[in-house]
C-alpha cells in the first residue's frame, strides 16, 4: 500500500531513529529543516513526531524540540516499531527477547486453541498447513502460510486480548519465520512440529498441543541461535516474503513421520 505524504514521513524518520542516525538522548532537527530535508510542509513533519511520540520513541517539549528516547521505552508491540528495526537490521538482542515472548505467550494460547478452537477455526488453520506444505513441495510462499497457522491458533483460544496481540505480533513473528527459511531445510523440518501441534488441537488436547507447541518454538530457537553463531550477517526483513524453490518429493517423503491430511 502507497502510504501518503504523513506516513511516508512517520517511516523516514522512524526508520533513521531506529537505525540510530538520531541518538539516544539526541534532538532531532527542528521542523523547518526537517520539512526542507525531507520536501514536506512543517504541518506534516510535526504531525510525524506526534505519531513517533505515541510510539514512545521521541518525547517533545516546549523550547527544546524533539529528543530520541532509549530503546527500552520504545512500543516494541507497534509493528511499524518492529518493521523498521527489521528494515535497519535484525540483533542478536531483538531476536532473543522475541524467543522468550514467543515462549511465554503461545503455549498458554495454544492450550485454550485446543480447549476452544470450532471447526471454522481447524479448517483455517488446516488451510494454513497446506499451504506451508504446498510451498516446500512446489515452491512458493511459506512464510504468509505460516503466519496464518500461528495467527489462527491465536483466534482459536477466543480471548480478545491475545486475538489483538496476534496483530501486534505479525511483524515480530515474520523476522523468526524468515529467519528458518534461510536455513538448509528450515521450513521442511519444521512442517512435521505443525502437524503435532495441528492434531493435538484437533484432538482437543491441550496439553499434548502446549508440549508440541513448545517443541517447535525451540527448534526456532535453535535455528536463530544457529544464525547468530554463524556470524553471518543478519537478514533484513523482506518485502514480499522469499519465496521457497521446490524439493524433490514430498514433505511426506522428506520427513516420514509427518501426516497430512
Amino acid at each position: 500500500m502507497v502510504k501518503n505524504a504523513h506516513g511516508h514521513t512517520v517511516d523516514l524518520l522512524g526508520e533513521a531513529i531506529v537505525a540510530g542516525r538520531y541518538r539516544e538522548g539526541g534532538i532531532i532537527p527542528p521542523e523547518p529543516i526537517l520539512g526542507e530535508e525531507l520536501g514536506v510542509s512543517r504541518t506534516v513533519v510535526r504531525e510525524a513526531i506526534k505519531a513517533l511520540a505515541a510510539k514512545g520513541l521521541v518525547v517533545t517539549g516546549p523550547k527544546v524540540g524533539s529528543r530520541v528516547l532509549p530503546q527500552d521505552v520504545w512500543n516494541w508491540f507497534d509493528p511499524d516499531v518492529i518493521t523498521w528495526q527489521a528494515r535497519v537490521g535484525l540483533t542478536p538482542e531483538f531476536l532473543r527477547d522475541l524467543q522468550d515472548l514467543r515462549r511465554v505467550v503461545e503455549p498458554a494460547a495454544v492450550r485454550l486453541a485446543a480447549e476452544r478452537a470450532t471447526a471454522e477455526d481447524i479448517d483455517e488453520i488446516e488451510s494454513a498447513y497446506d499451504g506451508m506444505k504446498s510451498a516446500i513441495e512446489n515452491g512458493g510462499d511459506y512464510v504468509t502460510h505460516d503466519l496464518r497457522f500461528h495467527h489462527g491458533l491465536l483466534r482459536a483460544a477466543r480471548n480478545r486480548m491475545l486475538t489483538q496481540m496476534s496483530k501486534a505480533l505479525n511483524a515480530l513473528l515474520r523476522t523468526s519465520f524468515e529467519i528458518s527459511t534461510t536455513r538448509s531445510n528450515g521450513p521442511a523440518l519444521s512442517l512435521p512440529m505443525h502437524r503435532a501441534v495441528l492434531d493435538a488441537v484437533i484432538a482437543h488436547d491441550g496439553a499434548k498441543a502446549e508440549r508440541s507447541v513448545l517443541k517447535l518454538i525451540d527448534g526456532a530457537r535453535a535455528d536463530i541461535e544457529a544464525v547468530l553463531g554463524s556470524r553471518r550477517r543478519l537478514p533484513r526483513l523482506s518485502r514480499p516474503p522469499p519465496r521457497l524453490k521446490a524439493v524433490a518429493g514430498t514433505a511426506a517423503d522428506i520427513h516420514p513421520g509427518s501426516r497430512s491430511r
